[in-house]
């Protein structure tokens, strides 16, 4: 049974996405908006409880105004998961959601299980720097994909027939979220505290992305102890989306191992 409700978490209300049973399993967007029930969530919620809410500052969820800095969000987090009465969880972070992750996983340990960090931000190398992925979109939108960029991305975002501009409102209104943790780069000292992780932890990396290159995925297996790397072939930004069989497989084996 699949549920989208609302639940007040302290100075929060959070959009949640809630499918599944079974062992539970935080998700973290990425970095343009919560991919509402998209494919490889609900292939994943086939065997788990997926939980995956949409981070304050995006669509309907508020309280963004409570962030000065990621640590507010790591701890929001934490307070979160502690709000559903988890003890442990798994985490699965895309993009900026990676990065958040990582972050739980550093600084409360206690309740990560196990980290999956899927084409994740937080680090800068001088000597590949990447995209801007808040620059010109049609420069952007080529960098993600692998092959032709869809038509269409999973979205949670609900038209509304009133107002011809609320798609655009809601892109915008995603991507200012965004831009407090990610520009002018996303490098908030996530670095130093990579070492801290001692959940076991697999990095996904679509290798054809062309905003974080590969190198950038070989730095967090560098970084974190004993991480894992699992590179999936012709797929950019999104590998849960261009190559949704590869994804689940590699992630679901690593869980259950």
């Amino acid at each position: 049974m699949t549920t989208l409700e609302i639940p007040h978490v302290g100075r929060f209300d959070v959009e949640l996405w809630e499918s599944g049973s079974g062992d539970p399993l935080l998700y973290l967007h990425g970095y343009e908006r919560h991919p509402g029930g998209a494919g490889f969530l609900e292939r994943l919620a086939r065997s788990r409880r997926v939980l995956a809410p949409e981070q304050p500052g995006y669509g309907r969820s508020t309280g963004f105004e409570s962030f000065t800095d990621v640590l507010d969000v790591t701890l929001y987090h934490r307070e979160l998961v502690e709000s559903w009465g988890i003890e442990r969880i798994d985490v699965v972070g895309h993009s900026l959601g990676g990065m958040f992750a990582a972050e739980l996983a550093a600084v409360a340990p206690q309740i990560v299980r196990k980290l999956v960090l899927v084409n994740a931000y937080g680090l800068w190398l001088d000597e590949q720097p990447a995209l801007d992925p808040f620059g010109p979109a049609d420069e952007v939108k080529k960098a993600k994909w692998h092959g032709e960029p869809p038509k269409s991305e999973p979205s949670n975002f609900v038209p509304d027939p009133d107002n011809p501009h609320a798609a655009i409102l809601f892109a915008a209104q995603n991507l200012g979220s965004a831009t407090k943790f990610m520009w002018p780069i996303a490098d908030r000292g996530l670095r130093r505290r990579l070492p801290l992780i001692d959940a076991p932890t697999l990095v996904v990396h679509g290798t054809s992305d062309g905003l974080l290159p590969l190198s950038y995925a070989e730095e967090f297996v560098r970084l974190i102890p004993d991480a894992k790397l699992a590179p999936i072939e012709a797929a950019g930004h999104y590998p849960m989306i261009e190559q949704e069989d590869a994804f689940v497989s590699a992630v679901t084996t690593f869980l259950e191992a």
